[in-house]
């Protein structure tokens, strides 16, 4: 009798469970979403996904990825295309309204400004909240800003125009602070660390003065609150003593003395022509140092005519003449620079520290650095401006003629995607979009949540998205005229709301969000 009993229970406990699933899978199919992508190769870098599916999505979230058909409002038809998580920048200067309008046609659903950082933080996101962004947007804590402040007596001010007005300033990028100062300068980072920032962003290449027990100090902060570095290091060059080499000793010591988390900012352009430097980093990451890597897809740099790393010997130092240095797309020669860096050192240039498309050997380094194993790709994209150099920003849409930038601004991941994905078939699709979603989001995840739900294609997540034509996606920027969109997005959405469709711009919405940590 009592076997028979929970035979009946038992069967009674299956006819609930059926009914019960029966119920869920009712309403689930009964569930009207707002969009659906129909049709289209969806892939995720994290799940390994890679088939032909439905994705319907409810509010800013990814709702549904199915095989069968969606009940939808309104439908996105992406036969043909590709849909993937929406790209995370992790080096993106240029934080105005019209410079992520160009990175959204370049598939750019979250561009942060972490290699420089801005300060007050607080005094940024509020700023930026206040007018809205078509991607969603963050910052991390300056060390340069505080360092001009404290060394200068002077506040700083949260947008990069002031970063380049300091250039004009002579006493922040090579004295050693004293330990009065290094105690305000740590305080002003820590600070905006309180206030939300990101992690620290150290630009050391512009500051190269600055001590190792200062740089320590960083790295000991970021370990204390568990958030990353982004390094840009204090050195250019092919040969010792100071080569760039050094400096990546120093930011290895750094790493593994503190237990930083230190994220190396363009390796393609820092790490010179140097090949020594990617075996030394990938045996220090075999170790266990806590370092992560980027890259940009051009051997020519963006930087203002001030900066140190072309003072001094810079030409044997870097293996460059001034011909290598344009400004506004024009070669600058001896005389011209010499008038630039003692009248506008502050302005941006361009310098092409490789020459890819000209030369086997540099094609090869670039390749090194854009197909770093677990590195990832990111812009160092620029602010967009004027013939006269006014920043373009507010709501001005399309860009005025003339407005200059580096082509990275606008064609950094279609480019990326172009060349060693699609032409030259140097990695899969697969792998090619951990680099530019996954990857990033799993840099940032550990310090800041909110990018847990990013850099990913699955029910739950956020429904940053994009669909573009893998066999049409290119960049179309050039170095004489940048000011063009990146070609091949169909659709863009961040935060569910479509930002790009049928590969027009919708001037009318700005869904970007703050990624910050949770200010205290």
């Amino acid at each position: 009798m009592k076997s028979l009993k929970n035979l009946v229970i038992f069967c009674l406990a299956l006819i609930l469970a059926g009914s019960i699933s029966i119920s869920v899978a009712t309403a689930r199919s009964a569930q009207t979403y707002d969009i659906v992508i129909k049709g289209g190769r969806v892939i995720d870098p994290e799940t390994q996904l890679d088939g032909r599916r439905n994705v319907g999505i409810k509010g800013d979230k990814i709702a549904a990825i199915s095989e069968s058909s969606l009940a939808v409002k309104k439908v996105f038809d992406a036969a043909g295309m590709v849909v993937a998580p929406g790209f995370i920048d992790l080096h993106a200067h240029g934080q105005q309204i019209p410079a992520a309008r160009m990175q959204a046609f370049d598939g750019v659903t979250t561009g942060l400004e972490l290699e420089s950082g801005l300060l007050p933080v607080r005094e940024f996101y509020e700023t930026v909240a206040k007018e809205g962004r078509p991607i969603n947007y963050g910052a991390s804590s300056s060390w340069v800003s505080a360092r001009i402040a404290v060394l200068n007596n002077i506040r700083p001010e949260a947008n990069l125009l002031w970063f380049q007005k300091a250039f004009a300033l002579d006493n922040w990028q090579y004295p050693v602070a004293t330990p009065e100062q290094l105690a305000k300068i740590v305080a002003l980072v820590e600070q905006g660390l309180k206030e939300g920032g990101i992690g620290i962003g150290i630009d050391a290449g512009y500051s190269p003065g600055n001590g190792s027990k200062e740089f320590y100090s960083l790295g000991a902060l970021a370990a204390k609150y568990n958030v990353p570095t982004y390094t840009h290091i204090r050195n250019f060059s092919n040969i010792d003593p100071k080569s760039s080499f050094e400096a990546y000793l120093e930011l290895v010591a750094v790493s593994t003395t503190t237990g930083a988390h230190m994220h190396i900012c363009h390796l393609n352009s820092t790490s010179s022509r140097d090949i020594k430097v990617f075996p030394m980093l990938e045996a220090a990451q075999k170790k266990g140092a806590n370092i992560t890597v980027e890259a940009y897809p051009y051997g020519g740099a963006s930087t203002v005519v001030g900066a140190e790393i072309l003072r001094g010997n810079w030409r044997d130092r870097m293996g460059m003449q001034a011909s290598d240095i344009e400004f506004e797309g024009k070669p600058l020669n001896d005389q011209t620079l010499n008038e630039m860096q003692s009248k506008t050192p502050g302005a941006p240039i361009v310098f092409h520290f490789l020459r890819e498309d000209q030369n086997a050997a540099d094609r090869k380094q670039l390749d090194e650095s854009v197909l770093y194993p677990g590195g990832i790709i990111a812009s160092d994209g620029m602010p967009w401006a004027t013939p006269d150099g006014n920043s373009i920003d507010g709501g001005i849409w399309p860009l005025p003629k003339g407005a200059f930038a580096h082509p990275r601004s606008s064609g950094t991941f279609s480019r990326f995607l172009r060349v060693w994905v699609r032409e030259r078939k140097s990695l899969p699709l697969m792998d090619a979009l951990a680099k530019t979603s996954l990857i990033p989001a799993q840099i940032l995840e550990k310090s800041t949540p909110q990018m847990r739900n990013k850099g990913r294609l699955q029910v739950g997540k956020d429904a940053d998205l994009v669909v573009f034509n893998l066999n049409t996606i290119a960049d179309r920027s050039t170095y004489t005229q940048p000011a063009q969109t990146a070609t091949g997005m169909k659709y863009v959405l961040v935060n569910g709301v479509p930002l790009i469709q049928n590969g027009e711009l919708n001037l009318k919405v700005l869904p970007g969000k703050p990624m910050r940590r949770n200010p205290t």
